[in-house]
């Protein structure tokens, strides 16, 4: 087992993880930064909060993905 250390907004998580999954984590952590300082000077005074927000910025792009994907037709294997 390992740790990662994360800096999301002023706060620092440290989370635990399988080894060789670090270089993962700390991906997946520095998404969560980079939607957590488009709030900008609109950040709620509740750390919780920005970090749902942040979480719904990743929610809504996983979602336009996900119809996107749908939206792509089967490839016809009739032949």
């Amino acid at each position: 087992m390992s740790t990662v250390t994360l800096n999301i907004g002023p706060k620092t998580y440290t989370v635990a993880c399988a080894d060789g999954e670090e270089a993962h984590i700390e991906g997946l952590g520095a998404m969560i930064a980079e939607k957590y300082a488009l709030l900008g000077a609109s950040r709620a005074p509740l750390e919780a909060q920005n970090l749902v927000f942040a979480a719904l910025f990743l929610a809504d792009e996983l979602d336009q993905a996900k119809k996107q994907i749908a939206a792509i037709p089967e490839p016809d294997t009739s032949e």
